[in-house]
């Protein structure tokens, strides 16, 4: 048996969110070294703040300054920190109640072991030394034995408030397409199309999922389809996506290969976007090297009948 894929892959965007009244006061004092919460309609010291009260569900506007240092009231070590987290080498998650607080902040706390870190201990900020706006302003929290820290006196109103903040979403993780299209893609690479026979209803489904989604059996009967298809649905693309060499507008369509009990969806090429069309006969073109299909253009065929590929809309 063929060995199955298996890749890297990483998913990344990024999130840009704009801020209300409160976040942006909060995360504007972290980049003035100042740590804001919200009083509750109950007379509590929300940190971090939140716009609404999370028991009577009011608005809170009302901003108090607490100190930078605190106390661990729990923990967890990271014996191994990922990329993007706030250490290079091990540390603790640790949730701080900051002195003037009633509710701990999540950050990373810098200990030399699991063994010096315990719930109670005192802590502080330590700051970052460039500073934006965001909450890894605070680098990290660290062992402190001293007296609660003085507070600033901010009202929680600074000049260049920070208006919103963008964060980079990512997930790294390793792929694997299975059995069924790992030899999907290997024919590609030969420049042929396979696809799997159910052996129940006999439709053939392309690209092949290993089991046939209609009768729930698992399918091995290969069935070579293809190279040509007809257009049964599509759409213009008219936004540019990053790293793409390809000027919009373009057309993706779903394609039905011949011989195919399912459309799979490829680039339009070779034919003015807006001639593309349903029933439009197509075939594959291929680049040298190319694992898979560039894009598929008119055969100059006449188009196919509605009701020879209706039933896969």
């Amino acid at each position: 048996m063929p060995e199955v894929l298996k890749a890297p892959l990483v998913v990344e965007f990024p999130f840009t969110r704009s801020l209300g009244p409160v976040q942006s006061a909060f995360l504007t004092g972290l980049r003035e070294r100042v740590v804001l919460g919200v009083t509750t309609t109950d007379g509590r010291t929300l940190v971090p703040p939140v716009e609404y009260d999370p028991v009577t569900a009011d608005e809170l506007r009302d901003l108090v300054e607490v100190a930078s240092t605190g106390t661990v009231t729990t923990w967890a070590w990271n014996h191994a920190p990922r990329r993007g987290q706030p250490l290079t080498t091990p540390f603790a998650w640790a949730l701080v109640r900051l002195d003037g607080a009633d509710t701990a902040l999540l950050h990373a706390l810098d200990a030399p072991g699991p063994d010096a870190v315990h719930s109670g201990m005192r802590v502080r900020i330590r700051w970052a030394v460039d500073r934006a706006g965001a909450i890894t302003d605070i680098a990290c929290f660290e062992p402190y034995d001293g007296e609660p820290a003085e507070l600033a006196g901010s009202n929680g109103e600074f000049a260049d408030p920070v208006t919103g903040v963008v964060a980079a979403a990512r997930l790294d993780y390793t792929y694997s397409p299975g059995r069924a299209q790992t030899a999907y893609i290997n024919s590609l690479a030969d420049r042929r199309t396979v696809g799997e026979r159910c052996p129940s209803c006999r439709k053939v489904y392309v690209p092949p999922r290993g089991a046939c989604p209609t009768c729930g059996v698992p399918t091995a009967e290969q069935v070579e389809v293809g190279p040509r298809g007809t257009v049964t649905t599509f759409c213009i693309v008219n936004i540019k996506a990053k790293n793409l060499d390809i000027e919009v507008p373009y057309v993706y369509a779903h394609i039905a290969l011949d011989g195919a009990d399912l459309a799979l969806h490829a680039r339009i090429g070779g034919i003015p976007y807006d001639q593309v069309r349903m029933g439009l006969r197509v075939e594959p073109v291929w680049t040298d090297g190319a694992r898979y299909p560039d894009h598929y253009r008119p055969t100059g065929e006449p188009d196919a009948d509605y009701d020879a590929y209706k039933e896969l809309l």
